[in-house]
């Protein structure tokens, strides 16, 4: 079993060097690549930016410290929020599925 497997992790190497046309190898990120881990901590602070400009127009519209701000931006900004929170609840969701796929392979 251990030589299909290898046969395996071969077959998808040589195919996504073939993809990509590059080596395969660890991704560097100084040049160029993309670090999954770097990735998700952007998308995690943009939501929380979302969810704080979206409470401070809404704490202002309330207020009427904030002039500028009419109802349907305080609605949209609040949406865009609560939209981009449930996309990466779903995002989590879907690393925690894949994470227990994982675990309970069998090697």
């Amino acid at each position: 079993m251990n030589t299909s497997l290898n046969q395996m992790i071969t077959e998808l190497r040589s195919t996504a060097q073939v993809a990509g046309n590059k080596p395969v190898g660890k991704v560097d990120a100084a040049a160029g690549g993309a670090d999954f881990g770097e990735a998700l901590k952007n998308a995690i602070e943009q939501v929380n930016a979302a969810q704080q400009e979206a409470q401070k127009m809404s704490e202002g519209f309330i207020t009427g410290s904030n002039t500028e701000a009419n109802l349907q931006d305080v609605m949209i900004a609040s949406q865009k929020a609560s939209l981009s929170f449930q996309q990466m609840v779903q995002v989590r969701n879907k690393l925690v599925n894949a994470y227990q796929d994982i675990m309970n392979m069998s090697v």
